[in-house]
């Protein structure tokens, strides 16, 4: 099946007529059902696919005589990305990594290659980290960085934990744990959407990736009375987070870093109540650690200065951190040459490849060109010509890798 035809089958699930944006939580409908396109496709390729205990799926491409049902011996190369989407979010980051990894197998068996080596098609679930705030929550679990338990405890909005999640979407939690798809990944290769505009060819290479981090701000102050309240007499949390948002962005710009806060919750949430309780998440990024813990610090200091000044108080909890990545150079070049000298970026966006790659698994990725430079938004894009240079490119990797 063509790129084209595979892109086409999947990319109305969980989009909203509306805004043309995609939501595909972790264990949510959507997400499920995309997830049930993915097994459909693996099945018409007689794949064998492969579930550890989260839900993280691995469908095996064998020639060499592995038994139709069972996971291959020895380690392979591992291809794939997610099929799960942030808020609203756009419709390459992630499938494309998947429909192009299922294409590029197409491509391969249509040139009659075999590969000598287990080859596989991943498809990892939560990566975004839009239900359970927990960025490559599957990936983090089946390398064993996140354990069972705290991964079981989290919970999405509306209170769920994901335990009940899984128990919902007919998962036993009992299995969640460090998956045995580490020990048959011998390299994971990665292809994803550019998510900036740092990439002018239609296809690249990935040198790094940033360090980043999830950051709760608990702003506490004293509910009262919009109308009859002086400005004088407030202790307005409000205040103090819009302040540390401001700060956020001048530290960010001086450091030339990333800061911000994107997400917010008021309480009680009146429109004619001084607020009690401010929480604010903060996403920072930088291209080095050193950068990335200054800028924290210096947001942090502000917040505190201002506080004193609001009679308020701050309190800052790491959600999720995750170290500088880099993709390992002789990996790296070998994919530069394999297709022709391609571009390579750094990027400041987090990915599976990123926590197997700190995992010990030699681990490379793959950007096709984004012409609008956005992404986690629906005008996120990419060029059918690109995308199709993409798998091309996949499946060249590929074919050098596992020959």
């Amino acid at each position: 099946m063509s790129f084209e035809q595979l892109w086409a089958d999947q990319s109305a699930i969980g989009r909203d007529a509306g805004t043309g944006g995609y939501t595909r939580g972790g264990w949510t409908p959507s997400e499920r059902e995309a997830t049930d396109w993915f097994l459909d496709q693996c099945a018409t390729r007689d794949l064998t696919v492969e579930s550890d205990g989260i839900g993280n799926l691995i469908a095996w491409w064998d020639p060499r005589g592995t038994d139709l049902g069972h996971p291959p011996s020895g380690r392979g190369v591992v291809t794939g990305s997610h099929l799960d989407s942030v808020i609203d979010g756009g419709a390459f980051d992630g499938p494309l990594g998947v429909v192009s990894a299922l294409a590029a197998v197409d491509l391969l068996r249509a040139q009659g290659f075999s590969p000598s080596v287990p080859l596989g098609v991943g498809a990892f679930v939560e990566e975004e980290g839009s239900r359970f705030g927990m960025p490559c929550l599957g990936s983090r679990v089946a390398a064993g960085v996140l354990p069972a338990e705290k991964a079981l405890a989290l919970t999405d909005r509306q209170g769920v934990s994901l335990a009940a999640a899984l128990e919902a979407a007919g998962t036993d939690p009992a299995g969640v744990g460090p998956s045995p798809f580490l020990d048959r990944m011998g390299t994971f290769v990665e292809l994803h959407v550019e998510q900036g505009r740092g990439l002018t060819a239609p296809v690249g290479v990935a040198s790094s990736i940033w360090p980043h981090g999830r950051y709760r701000f608990t702003f506490e102050g004293e509910a009262n009375h919009a109308g009859t309240t002086l400005m004088e007499d407030r202790h307005d949390p409000m205040l103090t987070y819009a302040m540390t948002a401001l700060a956020a962005n001048k530290q960010a710009r001086l450091a030339g870093a990333r800061a911000t806060f994107g997400r917010l919750s008021v309480e009680p949430n009146g429109t004619n109540a001084v607020p009690s309780r401010v929480i604010a998440w903060l996403d920072a990024r930088a291209a080095d650690t050193a950068t990335l813990e200054s800028l924290l610090a210096a947001i942090t200091r502000q917040a505190v200065e201002r506080a004193e000044r609001d009679g308020t108080t701050v309190a800052v909890i790491p959600e999720s951190v995750s170290p500088v990545v880099d993709f390992p150079a002789g990996l790296r070049d070998r994919l530069v040459g394999v297709l022709d000298g391609a571009p390579v970026l750094p990027t400041g966006a987090g990915h599976d490849a990123g926590v197997f790659s700190a995992a010990g698994i030699p681990t490379a990725m793959l950007f096709v060109r984004n012409p609008t430079g956005i992404s986690h938004s629906p005008a996120e894009f990419a060029e059918e010509d690109d995308c199709l240079a993409g798998v091309e490119a996949l499946a060249a990797v590929l074919k050098d890798l596992a020959q």
